[in-house]
């Protein structure tokens, strides 16, 4: 492979990820979470970075090692446990789905002014016809590369149009006011929860960049798509505290609207529109594509046909939505739920990194597994917490 195809492939498999993590809920979460712990959110932010550093970079690792796909390893760990996991992760990525085609239509909306139902029906064209056209991998790389470029740009702009404190930031982000479970488990699971890990190691993958020669490529991509998506969540997060200081209460039908309204009047508004229209239609793709990666190997049928069954994946979630709708509190509880598959799922991946039929003669670094086993401890038990205690609380 010619270093600069595979540098844009490494980049592009980075940008699938990172912008499979940003979309309709991350916006949500993010200006949701900043309306109620304010400057303390930054402590939050923190320490989801790390715990998805360390998730990501145990479990691209492994699946880059292994040369197969998550659900296989884990089906080599114990027979019926990748069903399981797929189970999940499928599952997942279509409530997830539903949400992003719902954004879709939300970011159309304030656009072009056209009803919810019927931009939603358009961005799912949109996004079926990334998978439709010759190489469409290529072609879903640079969609994310330029989409996420763009959200974040813009981001940036409305930042500094509502001057946020970043010096209390800075100092909260340290020494916080409150320290909320649920917001961690929720923005963990946003952003490396479900499916949204798993984006982009299966996308290199499928473009052959396997084996231990490719180690080195591949814990760069992992950790740079954790600092694309942590980057736009940081901008997002300073937009929104800087409207949030000056007293401004957020819709709770739409909290980033509101910031972005506030910070910017009209413009921002329709910014918004582009943010969440980009950020929507993105991770459609993201999560249809993983979605399907997940049972591609189960059947030779699917295995065929795979980008119909991306394409089918992504009509039913326009189909659903048009049809059901999704309020803001569902996206936040899909995130929290997401959340608590990552345990699940990384654990079963160490698991993977001590076994020879899997993993043959390499050696999982210690520091590695030690940093995978106590995220997979504190997530587990910060999601039972936020299940009995923090997730009624959306609903009351």
């Amino acid at each position: 492979m010619k270093k600069q195809s595979n540098r844009s492939l490494l980049l592009g498999a980075a940008f699938l990820m990172a912008t499979s993590a940003i979309g309709p809920g991350f916006l949500t979460q993010t200006t949701h979470f900043t309306e109620q712990l304010a400057a303390s959110f930054g402590f939050v932010i923190l320490i989801s970075i790390i715990i998805d550093i360390g998730a990501q970079l145990n479990i691209w690792r492994i699946i880059a090692i292994s040369e197969k796909p998550a659900q296989d390893i884990a089906n080599n760990v114990l027979p019926g446990l990748g069903f399981f996991l797929s189970f999940l992760i499928v599952a997942g990525g279509l409530a997830f789905n539903i949400g992003n085609i719902a954004g879709a239509g939300l970011g159309t909306n304030v656009l072009f002014g056209v009803s919810p139902e019927m931009g939603a029906l358009l961005s799912g064209v949109v996004a079926v016809a990334v998978f439709l056209v010759r190489e469409a991998g290529k072609v879903m790389d640079r969609f994310a590369q330029v989409a996420g470029f763009i959200m974040i740009a813009l981001t940036i702009f409305v930042m500094f149009s509502s001057q946020p404190p970043v010096g209390e930031a800075v100092v909260k982000t340290v020494v916080p006011d409150t320290i909320d479970f649920l917001a961690i488990v929720t923005l963990v699971g946003g952003t490396v929860g479900g499916y949204i890990t798993f984006a982009g190691g299966h996308r290199l993958l499928d473009a052959g960049v396997k084996g231990k020669e490719s180690l080195g490529y591949v814990t760069k991509s992992s950790v740079s798509a954790i600092g694309i998506a942590s980057i736009m969540r940081i901008f997002l997060f300073l937009a929104a505290l800087g409207v949030v200081a000056q007293g401004i209460t957020l819709d709770p039908s739409n909290p980033p609207a509101s910031v972005f309204q506030a910070a910017a009047g009209n413009i921002g508004y329709k910014i918004f529109g582009v943010i969440m229209w980009a950020a929507a239609v993105t991770s459609v793709v993201g999560a249809a594509y993983t979605s399907v990666s997940f049972i591609r190997t189960f059947s030779k049928t699917i295995e065929k046909y795979h980008k119909w069954f991306i394409v089918g994946f992504i009509v039913i979630s326009t189909a659903v939505f048009v049809t059901v709708g999704k309020p803001v509190s569902i996206l936040i509880l899909v995130g929290s739920l997401n959340g608590l598959i990552l345990p699940i799922a990384l654990g079963v991946m160490l698991l993977a990194a001590y076994k020879t039929k899997i993993v043959g003669d390499y050696k999982h670094p210690l520091w590695m597994t030690v940093f995978g086993v106590l995220i997979v401890v504190a997530m587990g038990y910060m999601g039972i917490v936020t299940m009995i205690e923090g997730i009624p609380q959306l609903f009351s």
